[in-house]
């Protein structure tokens, strides 16, 4: 099969490299792609959101099937041009996406099965959000409702904070996205990221991992799209996994299908697992970043078919199989991240680091400079991912290939997997 995968990060780099061992795949093409992808894939100088073009360049070259990898081609409908020009693709319909592109559709849909979130109040002005947040009290989470690039969710501590997090989302901080904004309690507890893939009818489970969005050791700073994973996610066993899908995933895609639009893709939940169970914080209609470079490498089964099984609607009875082993990536970043931050400083050394046995390095914002230099392009530039037989020993491995680096201009956080380790130190 010659596939088309859309999509230019971290998580684009391993979804090609799962894809590339598939006995189905022909050819792969990647657009836009990165430095890192373009060793193991065409690359296509395509723009995601003009679908027209998308769709001409899959008639031209031949394309049999499309992987959409980020959220706004998704949230914008792609995959329902791509299906009315008759090519098969991989990932939710405009409708279904909205699971990642509405956090107030979300909520409902929660609200409509018994899905188990947090409390909320969903606003279209100020005053009215402002007196709910007075009214709730702090620590409380205000959220823009739409897509935010990643941002657009305060944490607040205080009242103060929320009301001026409601006023700057009514004021245009993320534009249109910031329209609407939902206000939930605050959940306690740790937090995972749960993968399921869905034929609309059928879901299968595919694993967990655990997320490090704070900038900083110890998860202080602000937020980011990610500083590091691992996988699998110490808090979800299996009994913890089960509930998750009866109470949350399963219930999901009951719901949209009962709608008249079934959810067919990537289910990537963020969930709280608090002391009686867990709860929904939101969902992702497609493989999340960095989780997906701890998730992928551990995936066993054949990711190309599970995709084209999903999109034929024949989910039934398979199951995705995960090698036990530990992976975890540290993120390594442009210096300022995730504010300003320049572009455009040399990388050096990751030909030896990917020649480490049990490392691979996922190109996340890079980019060609002359002589086949690698220049950085982004916030987040590049995911060193380790594999062992521990979360320990995956993270001595990973920071020992992240410090034969040489990016002066780069800055990664040092403790990802810090609780895990500590469970596995205590004999939990």
């Amino acid at each position: 099969m010659h596939v088309l995968l859309i999509g230019s990060g971290g998580r684009e780099h391993a979804i090609a490299a799962a894809l590339r061992r598939s006995p189905r795949l022909t050819r792969l093409s990647v657009a836009p792609g990165n430095a890192g992808i373009a060793a193991i894939a065409d690359i296509v100088a395509l723009d995601p959101a003009d679908h027209a073009a998308v769709i001409a360049w899959c008639r031209q070259s031949a394309v049999d099937f499309v992987v959409i990898g980020p959220e706004a081609p998704l949230v914008a409908g792609i995959v329902d041009d791509l299906a009315a020009a008759g090519i098969p693709a991989f990932g939710p319909r405009r409708e279904p996406a909205r699971l990642e592109g509405s956090k107030a559709f979300t909520k409902e849909l929660c609200t409509e099965a018994n899905i188990p979130t947090a409390a909320y109040g969903r606003f279209t002005a100020a005053a009215p959000a402002r007196a709910y947040v007075t009214a709730r009290g702090a620590p409380i989470v205000v959220k823009a409702d739409g897509l935010a690039a990643g941002k657009g969710v305060v944490v607040a501590a205080t009242i103060e904070e929320a009301l001026e997090a409601v006023d700057a989302c009514f004021a245009g901080a993320f534009g249109a996205a910031g329209a609407e904004v939902v206000i939930e309690d605050l959940l306690v507890g740790e937090e995972a990221s749960f993968f399921a893939i869905s034929d609309g009818t059928h879901v299968v489970p595919l694993a967990a991992a655990q997320d490090h969005k704070r900038v900083g050791d110890g998860d202080t700073g602000p937020n980011t799209g990610g500083m590091g994973a691992y996988s699998p996610a110490a808090i979800v066993d299996d009994a913890m996994a089960a509930r998750i899908m009866a109470e949350i995933v399963e219930p999901t895609v009951a719901c949209l299908k009962a709608r008249g639009t079934p959810f067919v893709g990537v289910l990537f939940a963020g969930l709280m697992i608090e002391a009686d169970g867990p709860k929904l914080i939101e969902y992702n209609a497609r493989f999340g970043d960095p989780e997906t470079e701890v998730v992928l490498p551990r995936l066993k089964s054949d990711l190309l078919e599970l995709m084209v099984a999903a999109v034929e609607g024949r989910l039934a009875g398979r199951v995705a199989e995960f090698s036990p082993a530990t992976a975890l990536t540290v993120v390594m970043a442009s210096k300022g991240y995730p504010g300003d931050y320049a572009k455009g400083s040399r990388i050096e050394g990751l030909d030896e680091v990917a020649a480490r046995p049990g490392i691979s390095v996922f190109h996340a914002g890079t980019k060609a400079g002359e002589g086949g230099a690698i220049l950085a392009n982004g916030g987040r530039v590049l995911a060193i991912t380790a594999a062992g037989d521990s979360v320990a020993s995956a993270q001595q491995a990973a920071y020992a290939a992240v410090d034969q680096v040489r990016w002066p201009e780069g800055f990664c956080r040092r403790d990802i997997g810090w609780r895990a380790v500590a469970r596995e130190r205590a004999g939990r």
